[in-house]
C-alpha cells in the first residue's frame, strides 16, 4: 500500500479541515525507533497535502523513561508548542488531567480497535488517547545456526541460557569471535522493568503489584528469576548489556552477533531489510518460561498511543491529525512499512499484511502470554513503581546485593509508596 492509495481508502474526512488559508501549524512528538520517524514523516507529508495544515515532529530519545519525564514538564507547564503526544500504554492515568477527552471525537471509529486497548487509554469515563500499534515483545532467534547445531527454539530460559552458550562457543571456536548467545535491554529504565517483569511473572513470581494493589515482588520465585538473568551476564550477554536499551540490542543482533534477542515486533521487519546480515535467517517465537510450579511464558504488554495536550491552540485540527494516524488505513501503511502491529482488529486479516508482514497475524500467540505492567492498580505512582523495580533488578545484575535483600528492599520502599492506598 503507498500512501495515495491510502489517502483514497481514508476517503473525504480531511475536507471538511479546509484548505491552506486557514492552515494550522502542528506539533507532535515522537521517540520511535528503528526506522519509525522516516514512516511518520512519511505520513505527515500526506496529511499536509491533504489538509493544508503543516505538521513538525519533535523528536525524543527512544528511552520511555526520558520521554515520560520530559512529558509531565511540558504538561505541568501549561507548553501549548506541542499538540498531539505519543504516548505508552501505562501512561493514561497519570497524564489523564491534561489530555483532551476524545470519546465524541472518536465514537464513529473508536469501536474498530481492540477493546482491551480502548480501556486501557479511559481514565474515568475519558478517552484520554487513541490507540496507534499494540506491542509485545518475542524471542527472536537465529534458525540457521540452530539448525546447522541441532537445536529446537528454547521453551524455558535455562534452555535458552544453555543452547546459547553451546552455540556461541561453538561459533566462536569456528571464528566468529564476536557473537553472543542473548541480547536484551539491561539499561536502569523502563525497558528493563518489562524484561524483569516477563523474568518474574514467567517464574510464578507475580507481577510486581496485584491487581488488589497488594506487592507481591518480595518472594523466593522472583529472587530466583533475577539471579537467574544475572548469571546471563558476561557469560551468554556481553557486559555491556547493562546499558543495552532496544536499539542496542538490535544492532548486535542485525549485525549477526547474537543467537538469540528479546525485542519488540518492530525489530522484525529492520533485521529482514537488505542491508542485514541476519535477513531470511531468523524467526521468533513466544518468551521463555520459568522452572517450576506457575511457570508460563510471560512478555510485558506494551503499544503506543495518541494524545492531544488540552494546552493545544489547535485543537480540532490536532484530534483530525490523531484520527487520520490511528485510520485503518494508515495503521496498515504503518504495518507494513514499520512491522508494527494494529489495533484495529480487522487489519490481522488482511491479506497485503499476511503477505507482506507475515509475522503480525501470528504475533497472535504472542499475545496470549501478554501480561500488564501494574500501572492501573499503581496509578500515579506506577513511574515511581517501576523506577525502584528497574533499580533493584539492575542493582542485582551488576553485583551490588542479592535479589532477596534488593526485593526485600523494593517490597519496603513499596510499602512506603503505597501509603494508605495507591
Amino acid at each position: 500500500m503507498n500512501l495515495r492509495s491510502a489517502l483514497l481508502a481514508f476517503g473525504a474526512g480531511l475536507v471538511f479541515m479546509g484548505g491552506a488559508a486557514n492552515a494550522a501549524n502542528l506539533s507532535i512528538v515522537s521517540g520511535d525507533t528503528g526506522n519509525g520517524l522516516a514512516v511518520l514523516r512519511e505520513q505527515l507529508d500526506a496529511f499536509e497535502k491533504a489538509t493544508g495544515n503543516k505538521v513538525t515532529i519533535v523528536p525524543m530519545p527512544s528511552s520511555t523513561s526520558d520521554q515520560f519525564g520530559q512529558y509531565k514538564l511540558w504538561l505541568a507547564a501549561g507548553n501549548s508548542d506541542i499538540d498531539v503526544y505519543q504516548t505508552d500504554v501505562i501512561w493514561a492515568p497519570q497524564l489523564s488531567d491534561q489530555l483532551l477527552d476524545l470519546t465524541e471525537a472518536t465514537k464513529d471509529v473508536i469501536g474498530q480497535h481492540f477493546p482491551s486497548i480502548v480501556e486501557s487509554q479511559t481514565v474515568n469515563g475519558k478517552l484520554v488517547a487513541m490507540p496507534l500499534f499494540t506491542d509485545a515483545p518475542a524471542l527472536y532467534y537465529r534458525k540457521d545456526l540452530l539448525e546447522k547445531y541441532g537445536k529446537q527454539p528454547p521453551k524455558t530460559w535455562d534452555e535458552l541460557a544453555a543452547t546459547a552458550k553451546e552455540v556461541q562457543d561453538k561459533e566462536r571456536e569456528a571464528g566468529n569471535k564476536d557473537i553472543w548467545g542473548y541480547v536484551w535491554q539491561g539499561n536502569s529504565y523502563e525497558g528493563l522493568t518489562c524484561n524483569a517483569l516477563e523474568w518474574v511473572k514467567s517464574n510464578g513470581g507475580g507481577q510486581i503489584i496485584e491487581a488488589d494493589g497488594s506487592i507481591s515482588i518480595n518472594n523466593p520465585k522472583a529472587a530466583e528469576a533475577i539471579e537467574r538473568a544475572k548469571g546471563w551476564v558476561n557469560t551468554i550477554s556481553p557486559p555491556g548489556v547493562l546499558a543495552y536499551q532496544e536499539e542496542e540490542a538490535r544492532g548486535v543482533w542485525q549485525t549477526g552477533n547474537a543467537v538469540f534477542m528479546r525485542n519488540w515486533p518492530y525489530a522484525y521487519g529492520l533485521g529482514n531489510g537488505a542491508d542485514s546480515a541476519v535477513k531470511d535467517k531468523f524467526d521468533v517465537v513466544p518468551l521463555p518460561a520459568g522452572s517450576g510450579e506457575g511457570a508460563t511464558s510471560a512478555a510485558t504488554l506494551g503499544g503506543w498511543n495518541l494524545a492531544v495536550s488540552k494546552y493545544s491552540k489547535s485543537p480540532d485540527e490536532a484530534v483530525a491529525l490523531v484520527k487520520f494516524l490511528a485510520s485503518p488505513e494508515m495503521q496498515k501503511f504503518k504495518a507494513l512499512k514499520a512491522s508494527n502491529l494494529p489495533t484495529v482488529q480487522a487489519l490481522y486479516d488482511d491479506a497485503d499484511i499476511a503477505k507482506e508482514q507475515s509475522i503480525i497475524p501470528r504475533w497472535k500467540e504472542v499475545f496470549q502470554a501478554a501480561v500488564p505492567r501494574p500501572s492501573a492498580p499503581a496509578k500515579v505512582k506506577y513511574n515511581e513503581v517501576s523506577s525502584n523495580f528497574w533499580t533493584a533488578t539492575h542493582d542485582t545484575l551488576s553485583g551490588n546485593g542479592s535479589a532477596a535483600d534488593n526485593l526485600e528492599m523494593l517490597e519496603a520502599k513499596l510499602d512506603k509508596l503505597k501509603g494508605a492506598n495507591w
